[in-house]
């Protein structure tokens, strides 16, 4: 899969998934941008990434913010082959105790934010292009304390099909990938050490048939096959990228 002389969009690409994605793509010849809500993250993955890399500061939750983006690819990058629509949030919300600040925290960013990503960038997209979507392994599971963050990644899921109807007319694929637990910093607590993490990991990954967490290296590489013309007899579907934890 080589993507020379195509533009890319990762949002949340200052760390994680989307950082590995937004590498990977550069990698193959992409011209990319990424966003961030962190400043300093956003400049740290630059200097990684390199400076042809477009840096813009933005909460996909924010419709301003998403305007400023808009405005920052229109002049600058446009048009656009692939949009990445990954950046998320994931907070627990046990039912009997999760507040509406918590609620309002996960549906902003992880249903508004994408929906509205999407909506701003559509009129900078070529025909023929691809927008992938970053779900989840639990929208396909019951699992406890996760019922606010579940739902809002099954709403991400059934984008990725009633999207794909609404663009057939422009030929834009939508698809989703939905990863299991990764080893990416959503997954680190504040202080956490190393060792503390690798502990943490191993104890996810026992509960994993593949027998670990994945990495983010994995992901990307399935958005890239979504991104690329050899994915080109795909729309609405879901690559699930779990270790098998959903279906087995």
């Amino acid at each position: 899969m080589t993507f020379d002389g195509r533009t890319a969009l990762v949002t949340g690409g200052s760390s994680g998934i989307g950082l590995a994605t937004a590498r990977m793509l550069r990698d193959q010849g992409a011209r990319v941008a990424i966003t961030g809500r962190s400043a300093q993250r956003l400049a740290a993955a630059r200097r990684e990434l390199g400076e042809e890399v477009l840096a813009i500061r933005a909460d996909v939750s924010s419709l301003a913010d998403l305007a400023r983006m808009r405005a920052a690819l229109e002049g600058a990058f446009a048009p656009i082959d692939i949009v990445f629509a990954n950046a998320g949030v994931a907070l627990g919300t046990p039912l009997a105790t999760a507040d509406e600040a918590t609620y309002n925290a996960i549906m902003d960013t992880n249903v508004k934010g994408v929906f509205f990503t999407v909506q701003a960038v559509l009129p900078l997209m070529r025909d023929g292009g691809s927008i992938i979507l970053n779900t989840s392994w639990l929208n396909q599971v019951g699992t406890p304390g996760r019922a606010i963050l579940s739902a809002s990644k099954a709403a991400v899921r059934s984008f990725a099909r009633t999207m794909s109807a609404e663009l057939l007319d422009r030929k834009i694929r939508v698809n989703a990938v939905s990863p299991g637990s990764i080893e990416t910093p959503i997954h680190r607590g504040k202080g956490q050490t190393e060792e503390d993490f690798r502990a943490y990991a191993a104890r996810v990954g026992s509960q994993v048939p593949a027998g670990r967490m994945g990495r983010p290296e994995e992901v990307a590489a399935a958005v890239l096959f979504l991104a690329s013309d050899a994915s080109a007899y795909m729309l609405g579907a879901e690559i699930v990228i779990d270790g098998g934890r959903s279906e087995l």
